[in-house]
């Protein structure tokens, strides 16, 4: 073995190892900074709860059927003509972001026994077959968005082009995770993931320890611009680390975390704004996802319970119950992140572009399940039975508007894809390292009266 071949190899325990480096140094932040000159370090020192984890179990016959109708959502929009799903109901369109919910929601549903293993394979294959066969934006990294039906690359309204509207590193980032899961607990589909991995130079997302993404310059060929923020940016850099790509900047915090209060509690946002290019949004996703893909470490269980904790002081507070994240509308703007902070802004919803989308905040679905399979609360609880009407045949519903007396039926692979993976970590624990073996689908199922999504959740 070579010494590549044997850091290649070994770059699970690096992770691991690099992982708990940083987390060290940022806990000693955590413990000590300052919110402002003068503050006292008590107002931003660990506040989460000393609880345990929930024990992991079968599903029950009502969570099951939640995860058969968010399985739902890919068994009706999964093109046959190329084997990838489209990112919303009905449009033939997906980004790597989402092509990556759609793998992990398949991984999710093998596992629980909601999709059986020789129709597994197929889809996988089929998706895979098609992500090394793309087009690449500047013959390097997959392109923003792709149509479905004919893999061409397009822009976000997906009309057709021939030269593409650049990459994303985060959207590759989060599709490094199960390349990860496919090539160590699937390995019939490892020789199909190196062969996507050897299509795309995915070092090109990658400069000195930081994620990079590109867009299409004035004149032609392509500018490089960082990508993340506190929150996305770890999460995704999580994914190149897994690959052995060196984002030793993009994990650390300790030179972009910053402090501010929303509801009496001190939530993350990013020292980065607008100066720096982008916006900074603080929402429920990334880490819900850091901590039903991978588990949390000691730094992202800290920043989740403050993000968690100050949705639920604005229910205490306002009597609404709130789980809020990016997600997908009916209507224009048809995109938008309800956030916790949004550009300083506490309980900002904004579009992607940072437009005022006040009005459209929703109750997400994938956030109130994640939530709940994460830290099964009371007020977890309570989210979980309010979404439960948003599940159906084709799949679950992104939620129901908080002031919009009109139901939102957008359906979408995001939330579709995390609904499974937070389903997964409550009988496996993080999909990336379960905890228990498979067990056959009939002994996955308990019956519990008491069992949380018991009311609202329908069979069409």
């Amino acid at each position: 073995m070579t010494f590549r071949n044997g850091l290649l190899a070994a770059r699970g325990h690096i992770v691991f190892l690099l992982g708990l480096l940083v987390a060290f140094g940022i806990i000693f932040t955590l413990e000590t900074w300052d919110m402002e000159p003068g503050a006292p370090a008590r107002e931003v020192v660990a506040a989460s709860p000393d609880i345990p984890a929930p024990a992991h179990r079968p599903l029950t016959e009502e969570e099951r059927a939640a995860a058969e109708m968010a399985w739902g959502y890919f068994a009706a929009n999964i093109r046959p003509e190329t084997g990838l799903a489209d990112t919303v109901a009905g449009f033939p369109a997906t980004t790597m972001w989402d092509t990556g919910s759609f793998l992990l929601g398949a991984i999710a549903a093998e596992r629980l026994g909601v999709l059986p293993r020789a129709e597994f394979d197929a889809i996988v294959d089929r998706a895979l077959a098609s992500l090394a066969s793309l087009q690449l934006y500047d013959d390097l990294l997959p392109n923003k968005s792709y149509d479905t039906l004919t893999l061409a690359m397009t822009d976000y309204a997906n009309v057709p082009t021939e030269t593409g509207i650049g990459w994303s590193a985060l959207d590759i980032g989060r599709i490094l995770i199960p390349f990860h899961a496919l090539q160590q607990d699937y390995p019939d589909h490892a020789g199909a993931v190196q062969r996507v991995l050897d299509h795309w130079q995915v070092d090109a997302a990658v400069r000195d320890g930081v994620m990079v993404g590109a867009e299409p310059a004035e004149g032609g060929g392509h500018v490089l611009l960082q990508e993340g923020r506190v929150g996305y940016e770890r999460y995704a850099a999580k994914g190149f680390a897994l690959f052995g790509h060196d984002v030793h900047a993009a994990i650390r915090l300790d030179d972009t975390l910053r402090w501010q209060e929303v509801g009496g509690i001190d939530v993350p946002t990013d020292v980065r704004g607008d100066a720096f290019g982008g916006h900074v949004y603080t929402v429920s996703d990334p880490y819900i996802l850091d901590g039903i893909e991978f588990g949390w470490d000691t730094v992202t269980r800290e920043l989740a319970w403050r993000v968690y904790s100050a949705q639920e002081a604005r229910y205490r507070e306002t009597g609404i119950l709130t789980a809020v994240t990016e997600d997908h509308i009916d209507r224009a703007p048809y995109f938008v992140y309800s956030t916790v902070l949004g550009d300083g802004v506490p309980w900002a919803v904004l579009t992607d572009t940072g437009d005022d989308a006040s009005g459209f905040r929703i109750l997400s679905s994938k956030a109130a399940i994640g939530w709940h399979m994460l830290y099964q609360t009371d007020y977890t609880e309570m989210l979980a039975e309010a979404v439960t009407a948003e599940a159906s045949a084709e799949g679950w519903a992104t939620g129901p508007f908080e002031e919009i007396d009109e139901p939102n039926e957008a359906r979408a692979a995001n939330t579709n894809g995390v609904i499974l993976t937070a389903l997964h970590y409550r009988t496996f624990g993080p999909l990336l390292h379960p905890v228990g073996e498979r067990a056959e689908p009939a002994a996955q199922i308990i019956t519990d009266q008491a069992a949380p999504l018991r009311s609202g959740v329908r069979r069409e």
